[in-house]
């Protein structure tokens, strides 16, 4: 008994998904639970687990295509099935392999009748016909209700052979087909990457965004880390990361400041009782940002473990639409790629991003001294439609402090 692969729906807002592309190939052998395909939505993108075992006989709906949720975008059967393409509709329509029986003693229209809109096909079938690059809309089936077979593609594959090649192009064709091939590749403006544009542009059109930066000496910082490091290498599993000490800071300078851990929203500005710090992940389509409910009330292990969980399901697409709504400040580091300091637009309807840069070691003066010490630049972009330059500095300069002076965490 054939088994419809539906699009998920994740969330009430979710209305289509955009097949990003399938983990198995038609034909291939599916278990409960397996990862199938990779769905991508405005918002995320995410695995598809196979929901029963079998042979997946038929995709329905190709790489790239939008589709509504609940529609049908997969079969999944027993090897050698025969099943009809469902139609374009949510679920609710006829189930796969039940269409209406044609009347007795006549049979249904050859698969190669291309105003059916659709090519019923073995699994088989469809495997040579990629490989020989034959249209199966071309191939008239001979197999039970006009199925095609894997002989009915051969045989196409064979007759076209036979079939003298098309006379030479003429040179304005030639030309022209030059002309094709240097044409610029046009990358579409949707999925993860037009959710970005929308919300960076509309960050940009809803807020009044100001950035102030300060040079921080974290020379005390990098010496806690490498203590902690040093403490713990025994331990072939553990990390800590300058952005770990930075995002348990940042929680404990926004308790001070709680200004800066709110959201403006329609009603007016809501000050948040917990943080629920975001954290810019970069992926190869974009950014993200997932975010840790409550990170004020852990540990810097226990947030140390959370943050990086999230970042690794951010890239893994295994996060929740829970986890990437209802930030109330984030966190954007680029340290990693040599950068100094930037200027972060704002995460709407937050009222805080902070921007994180490399440590460089510079000259500088300490108790009195010339010497090396360890710089980091931070800036921070806020919404001065929410907050004064004031408050913002002053948070700015108690995280700054706190980063050259750790001991001021624990206040």
């Amino acid at each position: 008994m054939a088994y419809e692969v539906q699009m998920p729906k994740w969330g009430l807002t979710m209305k289509t998904g955009k097949i990003a592309r399938w983990l198995v190939a038609e034909g291939g052998a599916v278990a409960v639970g397996q990862p199938l395909l990779e769905v991508e939505t405005d918002k995320i993108t995410n695995v598809v687990e196979s929901p029963a075992g079998g042979v997946l006989l038929q995709i329905v709906s190709p790489q790239g295509e939008v589709v509504p949720v609940m529609q049908v975008i997969g079969i999944i059967g027993e090897s050698g099935e025969a099943v009809a393409t469902p139609a374009a509709s949510p679920a609710g329509a006829t189930p796969a392999g039940s269409a209406a029986a044609a009347p007795q003693g006549q049979s249904r229209p050859a698969a190669g009748n291309a105003n059916q809109g659709e090519v019923r096909a073995m699994p088989a079938a469809r495997r040579v016909a990629k490989e020989l690059g034959v249209d199966l809309a071309t191939v008239t089936g001979t197999g039970r209700d006009g199925i095609v077979t894997e002989k009915d593609v051969r045989t196409a594959h064979e007759a076209a052979a036979k079939t003298p090649p098309p006379a030479p192009a003429a040179p304005c064709a030639q030309a022209c087909a030059a002309s094709a091939d240097s044409a610029d590749e046009v990358i579409p403006m949707d999925g993860l990457r037009k959710l970005i544009a929308d919300n960076m542009h509309a960050s940009l059109q809803n807020a009044a965004q100001l950035t102030v930066f300060v040079e921080a000496d974290v020379t005390e910082m990098v010496a806690l880390r490498d203590a902690m490091l040093a403490r713990n290498k025994k331990d072939a599993e553990y990390r800590l990361s300058f952005n770990d000490i930075i995002a348990f800071a940042v929680c404990r300078a926004l308790r001070q400041h709680p200004v800066m851990n709110s959201t403006l929203q329609q009603d007016g500005i809501h000050m948040h009782k917990h943080v629920n710090l975001g954290v810019a992940v970069s992926l190869d389509t974009g950014l993200i940002v997932p975010n840790v409910k409550n990170a004020d009330t852990f540990s810097l292990e226990e947030l140390k473990a959370k943050v990086r969980d999230a970042a690794y399901r951010a890239r893994k697409g295994g996060l929740s639409m829970d986890e990437i709504s209802g930030g109330t400040f984030t966190i954007s580091n680029v340290s990693m790629l040599g950068v100094d300091g930037f200027t972060p637009i704002l995460n709407p309807p937050e009222t805080g991003i902070l921007g994180v840069g490399r440590v460089v070691e510079k000259p500088g003066v300490f108790d009195g001294q010339v010497c090396v010490r360890k710089m980091m630049t931070l800036s921070l972009t806020f919404n001065h439609m929410v907050t004064d330059g004031g408050p913002a500095m002053n948070f700015l300069r108690t995280l700054a402090d706190m980063l050259e002076q750790p001991v001021r965490m624990l206040g």
